[in-house]
């Protein structure tokens, strides 16, 4: 019997690879976006529009399109990226990434918590601009807030589920090439789900709540 995967996100970018991916490797995929693509529409998997991981209203979207899908992986994959300017600080844009980057993969997650199975993964996907003990250049305070906030949820999801025998991956996928940073990165996003797929297969109870980089490494709060 073939595994499940939702992933959130999935129209382009990271999601749209490991949609391809998890397809590739006979998980059902559960395609989850705003909007859907040609590319993704070409999958041949269950494509969910209308997926606004920002707002409320979610949660009963998911509820009422999934509600008889057990699921054996969880990845919360959507998020945004704005740069703030000190000075010229846009707070709208802040709070809308804080919508989206943080409370949006809680939102999914408390949503489908109850159909994730025993021994089942939860992946969020963050960014090490999110480390403090990483932080060199400063800026992009909405971006970093929101991720470091991401950070610690994950942490505590970590601990909460441990009880329901269910594993979170806190991952960095790497520098990648994608729209959100107007293609400029240092891998391709088909590498970083790749590696970041290898994470999640090696994640255990044991490695939980931990932060990764999509190679392995393990990153500074």
């Amino acid at each position: 019997m073939s595994k499940t995967v939702v992933i959130t996100g999935s129209n382009r970018g990271i999601g749209l690879s490991f949609a391809a991916l998890y397809k590739a490797k006979g998980w059902q995929v559960y395609a989850l976006c705003r909007h859907s693509s040609k590319t993704l529409d070409a999958l041949g998997v269950y494509v969910l529009e209308g997926v606004d991981i920002s707002k409320d209203a979610v949660e009963k979207v998911l509820k009422d399109n999934l509600a008889d899908v057990s699921i054996d992986l969880l990845i919360n994959n959507a998020g945004i990226l704005r740069n703030e300017v000190l000075g010229e600080l846009d707070m709208d844009s802040m709070r809308h990434q804080f919508e989206t980057n943080t409370l949006g993969p809680l939102r999914v997650t408390e949503a489908l918590l109850p159909q994730i199975s025993q021994g089942g993964k939860i992946a969020l996907i963050t960014s090490r601009m999110g480390s403090i003990a990483d932080n060199g250049t400063g800026g992009y305070f909405g971006y970093r807030m929101s991720k470091a906030a991401l950070n610690i949820a994950g942490v505590s999801l970590a601990k909460d589920v441990a009880t329901q025998d269910i594993a979170v991956a806190i991952l960095h996928p790497g520098l990648v090439g994608t729209d959100m940073i107007s293609g400029y990165g240092d891998i391709t996003p088909d590498e970083a789900a790749e590696r970041l797929a290898e994470r999640i297969d090696e994640l255990s109870m044991k490695t939980s709540g931990t932060f990764w980089h999509s190679n392995g490494e393990i990153l500074p709060w």
